[in-house]
Formats: C-alpha cells, structure tokens, sequence
C-alpha cells in the first residue's frame, strides 16, 4: 500500500484557529484607563484626597436676596431679579467694570467650564456682577456674550456675600438659590471643572 501524499496529509490536518487571547488583551490594556477615569470620576472617594470638593462649601448657606437687598440691572437699564434664576446653577464672579487681566481670567473659566459641561450647559447660567457704573469694554462684551452682566450696589453685595472682597473668587449659587460654594482666588481650573461636574451629577434638581 502507498504512502499518502504530503498534499493529501495536509488537506486532512485540522485547521488550526487563531487564538483571540491577543486580541483580547489589546482591548483590556486600552480600554483600563478610561474605565478607571470613569470610575474615579463617579467614585472620587477612592482617589487619594479626592473625597472632598475642591472649592469651599459655605456653612451656612446665603439664599439670594429680594431685589430691595440685591438691587441689579442689566447693562440697558432694565431691573433684574436674581432670584429669577432659581432652577439653575450660576456660576458667578464681582468685578468692576473695566475689568482688568484678573477679572478676564475669572471670565474666562467660567466660560471654559460652562462649555465643559457638554449637554448640561443648559442647567448653568453664567453671572458677573459689576460694582461701578464705568462703562464695559466691548471687546469684554463680545467675548463673553452669554454672561449675565448685571451692575449691583457694592454694599449689598458684600452684604450678600459675606466678605469685604467677594471679587477674589468664583461662586456658585445651587439650583435652589442657595450660596453655597466658593472657589479659591486664581482656582485651578481642572480642579473647578471637577467640583462643578460632580454638583451636576449627584443634583436632582436644576
């Protein structure tokens, strides 16, 4: 009897099938520090130092006072009522109007954090209250379209506030009209990003 061909040896060898472990451990490798971003993300507890928030919680909170105690306008004059805005979060800076590198930066952020947010943009409202009757620069209009550029007493806004300097930080007032938060001056905005996301993912308001 004679021998089977190699060809006819190899037609009846199983195939082999390629194993997919490779493949697999591609996709774990790339796929770990995103799912590790999320999970610290929504579990900040479990990031060394990250259990707490960045910017200043204010015990007691200050609710938004009437118009009589916060007398504001927008820049043409009308009367504003910021307690209209209960329902939002505001993210809010004081300022003069002639605002200089500081007071641009402070807008900045906000702006930055706000377009941050993604879909929840329309949850906040960008606020600055500005404590003189100087004329704001339009090239400060322009950038910043979308702020709520409201003049206010600057006695009552201390008053409000609770502080001779309210201009060294950005604030945040809750969905309830509620002062509550208080970044540190010049905050870090990474850290500002990661408060503010945090607030808008455990509320269940606004």
């Amino acid at each position: 009897m004679s021998k089977p061909s190699a060809a006819a040896a190899t037609e009846r060898a199983p195939v082999r099938q390629r194993s997919l472990v490779p493949l697999v451990l591609v996709l774990v490798v790339c796929l770990a520090p995103v799912l590790a971003a999320v999970l610290f993300y929504v579990n900040p507890a479990w990031v060394p130092g990250g259990g707490g928030s960045y910017g200043t919680l204010l015990d007691p909170q200050r609710p938004v006072p009437p118009p009589q105690e916060l007398a504001l306008t927008d820049l043409q004059g009308q009367a504003f009522d910021l307690q209209s805005e209960r329902g939002q979060w505001l993210l809010l800076t004081v300022d003069g109007a002639e605002c200089a590198e500081a007071c641009a930066r402070k807008l900045f952020m906000m702006r930055q954090n706000h377009a941050s947010t993604g879909k929840n943009v329309v949850r906040i409202d960008r606020v600055w209250l500005i404590t003189d009757d100087a004329p704001v620069p339009e090239a400060v209009q322009t950038a910043y379209q979308g702020t709520k550029m409201l003049r206010a007493d600057p006695s009552q806004v201390r008053a409000f506030f609770g502080t001779d300097h309210p201009e060294k930080h950005i604030w945040i007032i809750d969905p309830l009209n509620n002062l509550m938060l208080r970044f540190p001056e010049d905050p870090d905005p990474i850290r500002m990003r990661s408060d503010l996301g945090r607030l808008l993912f455990a509320s269940q308001v606004g």
